[in-house]
């Protein structure tokens, strides 16, 4: 950020979120009622924000600590150190709803709210979980960003403006609880079921344990009697009930082999960098988290789930997990519950096995990111989406669920695409960064797929690097490593509808929903450049065929572009376009540098 911003006051939007709240709280069915038409629309029709609640507004001062005396260890409040709470909060979101919806945004996806535990890691490294991926209580939100009540006022707020609510959660592991006796330090390196099978105690010469048990989904688990075959687990004192449900205490119900080595098995069964990683083949654990999580929406509505670090659980949980909840969804009257899981491999035959292995409706598009940032910094040109996109059939379900792909320019572990392109281009003017920026938006809201954007990129935020370094304010900051970074175009305050950026996007977002083919139809790639260029894509449908022309070039080009014979008389939804074809199958247009358009031809 390049100045300090004082947050307005919101008096309408405070009311708002207070008449909501009441609402909630004397008529939840009620309210929930209201929400029939905002349910009935397909995954593929939402535009998505990301944002963490803790760093997007600040609605209650009061829990900026939790709640809780003292310093940063015991409260995790420090707002000028990027790694640990800053004071947003769930009614400083409720208030802030109609920027979002101005923006053209149909969807929340919010980082977990749950409480987590709040400070973690060695002395002198100690951070909090602000982030909210650090959970102890599965059932209740995290008091820094308010109450339940305040969870069910927001859900109704959004429903009430056609918004969805999508929650963040996390199965495969929770927060750092868990202890083994045979490293004090907590630095467990993983231990390979080869040297340390669940049927001996402590390596291949141990003691006999656990007879006949083998760890697989389907073993009979009512064998594993002792936990200790790798390491010795055991809760500390203090600890020992803090995680909720209660079952989840429970050290025989985590894999207990040590941090993950990031490879072969180490990827589904070790601790992710310490957290307590749970055993997902245990049917036990299974049904808990159908339970836990489908409480979610039995209580408040909620739309749909991204599910983080889903690639580190067994195929065989999701499996079972995805339907059951499909089918609570169904149950509560959402039809169109969407879920998409954190694979986090920008290889498409990746994202793709997770759907057809592991039975995930969606998957965030990383491949569909880097190809996207790489477009955009000039990595790689056009045929490089052709060549993603024609791989569109091999995800199950095919091309269909191709569409209901969530895409993205950049988030909060790998950064702003903003960052990702000063990176390449250190030397960048201004005006190219707007222009790039606003490149990399539109293959992401014109282009295949259901965009998300990530809170601040609509003011121009930029950020320094990955995780923390990308989480930052939309307050005002008292982080100096927020407060001197970099913006994009102009912007005059946190929450600025004027802003650069913010009227781009909303003026690419008003297109989309204009056009059910920009969210539907389906893809033909009409031109691929090999250099930097002209990219052009078709989206058809029984009625007709929309054009989107990108050019990646710092030059204008004129193209003529081939598409269907009977697509004749055009109009313009963006840029400027023909009224007439040049020719039966072909269409003239001229792409200003780092430019798009988007074409309409009906009948």
């Amino acid at each position: 950020m390049t100045e300090r911003w004082r947050r307005p006051i919101r008096a309408g939007a405070t009311v708002l979120s207070a008449v909501f709240a009441v609402l909630a709280a004397i008529a939840p069915a009620q309210a929930l009622a209201l929400q029939d038409p905002v349910r009935e629309r397909p995954a593929e029709d939402e535009v998505i924000y990301f944002l963490l609640p803790d760093r997007f507004a600040n609605g209650d001062p009061a829990n900026d600590r939790g709640g809780q005396q003292g310093d940063r260890l015991q409260t995790g409040y420090d707002p000028t150190d990027p790694g640990f709470y800053h004071g947003g909060d769930l009614r400083g979101l409720t208030d802030r709803l109609d920027y979002i919806q101005g923006l053209g945004v149909t969807a929340l996806w919010i980082a977990p709210p749950f409480v987590n535990k709040w400070v973690q890691g060695p002395p002198g490294q100690e951070s909090a979980a602000y982030h909210g991926y650090w959970i102890t209580d599965f059932t209740r939100v995290d008091p820094h960003l308010g109450t339940n009540d305040d969870f069910r006022a927001f859900v109704a707020a959004a429903h009430a403006r056609g918004m969805k609510v999508y929650l963040d959660i996390v199965i495969n592991h929770t927060a750092d609880v868990i202890r083994y006796r045979e490293c004090p330090n907590n630095d467990c390196g993983y231990r390979w079921k080869g040297d340390y099978p669940y049927q001996r105690r402590g390596g291949l010469n141990g003691d006999p344990i656990n007879p006949g048990f083998t760890g697989e989904p389907g073993s009979d688990f009512s064998t594993l009697t002792s936990p200790d075959y790798a390491y010795t687990p055991w809760n500390p004192p203090g600890e020992e009930t803090i995680k909720v449900p209660s079952w989840l205490n429970d050290v025989s119900l985590y894999h207990n082999r040590g941090n993950s080595a990031w490879y072969s098995e180490a990827r589904m069964d070790g601790d992710f960098s310490g957290l307590d990683d749970l055993f997902t083949e245990h049917p036990r654990v299974v049904q808990g988290f159908i339970d836990i999580y489908g409480g979610w929406i039995d209580e408040y509505g909620v739309d749909g789930f991204r599910i983080d670090t889903a690639r580190h659980v067994n195929p065989e949980f999701w499996q079972v997990f995805v339907p059951a909840i499909l089918e609570r969804a169904r149950a509560r009257g959402i039809p169109n519950f969407h879920i998409f899981g954190e694979t986090f491999d920008f290889q498409t035959g990746t994202a793709a096995m997770h759907t057809v292995v592991d039975g995930l409706p969606t998957v965030l598009d990383f491949a569909y990111q880097r190809v996207v940032q790489n477009m955009v910094t000039g990595v790689q040109h056009p045929d490089a989406m052709g060549y993603l996109l024609m791989e569109d059939a091999i995800y199950a379900g095919g091309v269909e669920t191709a569409r209901k792909l969530p895409t993205f320019t950049g988030n909060h572990d790998m950064g702003r695409i903003g960052h990702l392109i000063l990176k390449a281009m250190p030397e960048i003017s201004d005006a190219e960064l707007l222009d790039r920026s606003t490149l990399a938006h539109a293959l992401i809201l014109l282009g295949r797929g259901v965009p998300v954007i990530y809170y601040g990129d609509e003011q121009g935020f930029t950020g320094d690097g990955d995780d923390r370094r990308s989480r930052q304010d939309m307050f005002e900051t008292r982080t100096p490593s927020y407060a001197d970074d970099r913006r994009i175009g102009r912007a005059s305050g946190p929450f600025d509808t004027d802003a650069d950026m913010y009227r781009r996007i909303a003026e690419m977002t008003r297109v989309r929903a204009a056009d059910a083919r920009l969210r539907r139809g389906r893809v033909a790639v009409r031109i691929a450049d090999q250099t930097a260029g002209i990219l052009a894509i078709s989206r058809l449908d029984d009625d007709g065929e929309t054009l989107v022309v990108f050019n990646t070039a710092t030059e204008a080009r004129d193209v003529n572009v081939p598409v269907e014979t009977g697509s004749t008389n055009w109009r313009a939804l963006l840029g400027q376009c023909p009224a007439r074809a040049a020719a039966p199958g072909a269409v003239s247009v001229s792409v200003p540098a780092l430019g798009y358009l988007v074409c309409v031809s009906e009948g």
